[in-house]
């Protein structure tokens, strides 16, 4: 497997942000790591050879990055003002730097002028960020799959809210999204995939209470509900992404 890495400053972060590409050739996949993680996690706990076969075909290239969790979702402590708002600014390095980062990497590593979109990808919390970027940035990612993620901010900030928790919690602004929003009409032209487990540690709750919004506004997606015997752990992942992955890179379906 071909893989590169780099190091690029970043001026929203005021740090270096990591970034570790795996693969030749394909669709670009902004994978996030799970709660707390590195952009080495992809690899070091196993997905990176769960996926080889797709990404040594050359039907993806997988673009791994850190999160920023540790300074926001994960520091109870904290003022939850500025975590929310330091989560933001994450945010704001992933569309507005990692993002044209993976766009001319894909380019020029594809023969493309262009791409249609990003996949987006992650596990337990990598996937309550992958469904917001998801949902946010129509515009950006044109595939997702979210795998055992919590959707509703206040499971990580408590009674505190304001309009930035707010913008990050997809339980709550699916509430009050218009049927008629131009968002729905783009979500309906891309594929995404929620699944969780229904075993130790999942909080299977959360996937069903985005599964009845989507149901609501007319947004289809494929919602997957594994077996009780299916944990919030990294082996069903791996069984999990191998299962979506052919269906979210087919263009034809």
């Amino acid at each position: 497997m071909e893989t590169s890495y780099f190091e690029p400053y970043s001026s929203t972060m005021q740090r270096v942000m990591p970034i570790k590409v795996y693969g030749h050739a394909g669709k670009p996949v902004l994978f996030i790591p799970c709660q707390d993680g590195r952009f080495f996690d992809f690899e070091n706990f196993g997905m990176a050879n769960a996926i080889a076969p797709w990404i040594e075909r050359g039907q993806c290239t997988v673009f791994s990055v850190d999160t920023a969790d540790r300074e926001s979702w994960s520091d109870r402590s904290g003022n939850p003002y500025e975590r929310i708002r330091r989560h933001e600014r994450w945010i704001d390095y992933l569309t507005r730097e990692a993002v044209p980062f993976i766009r001319d990497f894909a380019n020029r590593q594809n023969g493309w002028e262009g791409f249609p979109g990003l996949m987006v990808f992650g596990c337990s919390l990598g996937a309550s960020h992958a469904l917001n970027l998801y949902l946010r940035f129509p515009d950006l990612f044109d595939r997702c799959l979210a795998l055992s993620g919590v959707y509703r901010a206040s499971y990580f900030f408590g009674d505190y809210s304001d309009e930035v928790v707010y913008r990050n919690s997809p339980a709550d602004y699916l509430k009050s999204l218009p049927n008629d929003h131009p968002f729905i009409a783009e979500y309906n032209r891309h594929k995404a995939v929620i699944c969780t487990g229904q075993g130790a540690w999942e909080e299977t709750w959360s996937t069903r209470e985005i599964d009845t919004l989507f149901c609501e506004r007319g947004i289809h997606a494929w919602f997957d509900y594994w077996g009780y015997d299916v944990n919030h752990d990294w082996p069903w992942w791996f069984r999990q992404a191998a299962y979506f992955l052919p269906y979210l890179l087919d263009e034809k379906e």
